[in-house]
């Protein structure tokens, strides 16, 4: 069984462990050096209670294993953006395709949904035909596409943009809740 939960400074070293093969063999990630534990705690702190950073586990109740992650993060730094957020969520090879990300970001938009966001946006490095299913899944529709912006393997990189609508902007906009305040909320 699957369970869905709020991520613990304790998950960096499997959240990091998760990540580590997108940067390491594929296009997915920009990144080029795979961050460690310590590096994946610093990013989930950053996130100053705002920003939800949730988990799919096994469910084992022992500390079951972290299957996949998802997480919420500033859209751009100016101030006027703070109402939307861009998402990431990451799955482990072995359970990809058998609905454990769906889950997770179902859980995510929820609770994005909740604090008061207004907007995700999802962004892909193309081509990624599982990330694209699984974004208009739950809810992402296809925003646009920088073309050629990421240079990795040899290959310069297209990413597309997906965006969800959250929740209807009012005037004036609300201020979006503290994960922190709320935890993960389904449905």
């Amino acid at each position: 069984m699957i369970a869905i939960r709020a991520a613990r400074p304790e998950d960096a070293g499997a959240i990091a462990a998760i990540y580590a093969p997108f940067v390491l063999t594929g296009t997915v990630s920009f990144e080029t050096d795979a961050p460690d534990a310590r590096q994946m705690r610093t990013r989930m702190a950053a996130s100053d209670g705002l920003y939800p950073w949730i988990v799919a586990t096994n469910g084992d109740p022992e500390g079951g294993g972290v299957l996949a992650y998802a997480y919420a993060a500033r859209f751009r730094d100016r101030p006027a953006y703070r109402y939307v957020v861009e998402t990431s969520i990451y799955v482990a090879g072995p359970v990809q395709g058998q609905g454990t990300g769906r889950l997770l970001y179902e859980a995510l938009i929820d609770t994005l949904r909740a604090q008061g966001f207004t907007q995700a946006i999802g962004a892909i490095a193309l081509p990624n035909d599982y990330s694209i299913r699984l974004h208009e899944a739950v809810g992402f529709r296809r925003a646009g596409v920088y073309r050629e912006v990421g240079y990795k393997q040899g290959q310069w990189i297209d990413v597309g943009l997906w965006q969800c609508e959250l929740n209807e902007p009012s005037v004036p906009p609300v201020e979006p809740q503290p994960f922190s305040e709320m935890g993960v909320v389904r449905g």
